[in-house]
């Protein structure tokens, strides 16, 4: 009982930003006597901090207590199709350090001394004393990084690597810390749960456009992983009905939605791929190229909010990516326009929402889950499976 009450302190204060003994008492429903307990073992543990005395009218001043920021640590490793990222973050939820390495396409037997390099270099960073708090490693991945090989050009090689390969138990060989392993657009929605929108949107539909465009599931605040833990999964979502012939499939929202098909329209034409996550997307000469592929993105991710919408009632629909905040804008332009085509009588519109998080998402999803896991009342926050 005693640590679970830390933790509901302890979530107070990171919900609610620094309080005094008497706002904590009234939030946690606790007694002032044991908020006053708590709050000294968790100074002296050194996973709060006091803050300068406030004085009122009456009384004497107040005390805000607030995070600790070298509280406690934790490790996000986003490890994706085309990129991997490593972030330390704080007690906070704020990046400390952060590394990262562009590829053509993920081979483990590259990327796995990669990790273990970037693991190292912040524990050599840390100190022996601050690196004690880091709490875990939380990985973000895609669920099958061998996938789609034909359409990314990886080679039959590689992508049988990942095949055999247990990605959490490599990870661990190369670290004392806990590993924690989920799906990256997974980790991205833990993220927006936790530090943005989710905080005032209860359930909601996720949508991240990266390399490839894919999602999340919140339902009443928890994330929803779902029996193969892949609710959310929108990028294998088909544009079309099946035809009566096997090799008459339709396409997939990720095959016209996804950043891929912009930097392939840029190619095309002799320009550079690069631009597809900077400001030049939306510049000559690459407008008129970003602009046709807005138009069918925003349309292919309208039919997703749309399906799911009536499967779910949602309230929301939070779309964000690795691109610029410009282009994000852009995009819920035109989802919104092709919503407004729907028919949606018998069933109520979601709110449309930019997420707030942007590139980062993956890599800070991943490394919220270890602090989670150890300093909030609900162990299962994230990971409560659809009963």
């Amino acid at each position: 009982m005693r640590q679970f009450n830390e933790r509901v302190v302890l979530h107070a204060i990171r919900l609610h930003g620094p309080l005094a003994g008497a706002d904590l008492a009234r939030l946690t429903k606790l007694t002032a006597q044991t908020v006053s307990l708590i709050t000294k073992r968790l100074l002296d543990d050194g996973l709060l901090t006091k803050g300068d005395p406030v004085r009122g009218k009456v009384g004497q001043p107040s005390v805000p207590l607030s995070l600790n920021p070298q509280g406690a640590y934790s490790i996000g490793v986003k490890l994706g199709r085309r990129s991997l990222d490593v972030l330390l973050v704080d007690f906070t939820g704020q990046v400390q350090q952060r590394s990262g390495l562009d590829y053509q396409f993920a081979d483990p037997d590259v990327l796995m001394p990669q990790i273990s390099q970037r693991l190292k270099e912040i524990r050599r960073r840390l100190g022996a004393e601050r690196h004690a708090r880091v709490q875990g490693v939380g990985i973000a991945a895609p669920l099958s990084l061998g996938g789609w090989q034909e359409l990314l050009g990886v080679p039959v090689k590689v992508a049988d690597k990942w095949r055999e390969l247990d990605l959490a138990q490599a990870v661990a060989g190369l670290t004392a810390l806990p590993v924690t392993l989920i799906k990256d657009t997974a980790a991205a929605c833990v993220a927006e749960l936790v530090a943005g929108r989710g905080r005032s949107v209860k359930s909601f539909l996720y949508v991240f456009v990266d390399t490839f465009i894919g999602g999340g599931l919140v339902l009443d605040s928890h994330l929803r992983s779902g029996i193969s833990d892949n609710a959310g999964a929108i990028g294998s979502l088909p544009l079309g009905l099946a035809k009566q012939h096997r090799n008459a499939l339709p396409a997939q929202l990720l095959s016209v939605a996804s950043l891929l098909s912009l930097e392939r329209a840029y190619a095309a034409v002799g320009l550079d791929t690069r631009a597809a996550t900077d400001a030049r997307a939306l510049q000559a000469p690459l407008l008129p190229h970003t602009r046709a592929w807005l138009a069918q993105a925003g349309a292919a991710i309208a039919q997703a909010v749309q399906a799911a919408a009536c499967l779910l009632d949602l309230e929301g629909a939070i779309v964000d990516g690795s691109f610029s905040r410009e282009l994000l804008a852009a995009l819920l332009v035109q989802t919104d326009a092709a919503l407004a085509r729907y028919d949606w009588e018998g069933v109520a519109q979601p709110q449309l929402l930019a997420g707030t998080i942007g590139s980062d998402a993956r890599a800070l999803g991943g490394a919220l889950l270890p602090l989670y896991a150890n300093f909030a009342p609900d162990r299962d926050l994230f990971l409560k499976v659809t009963d």
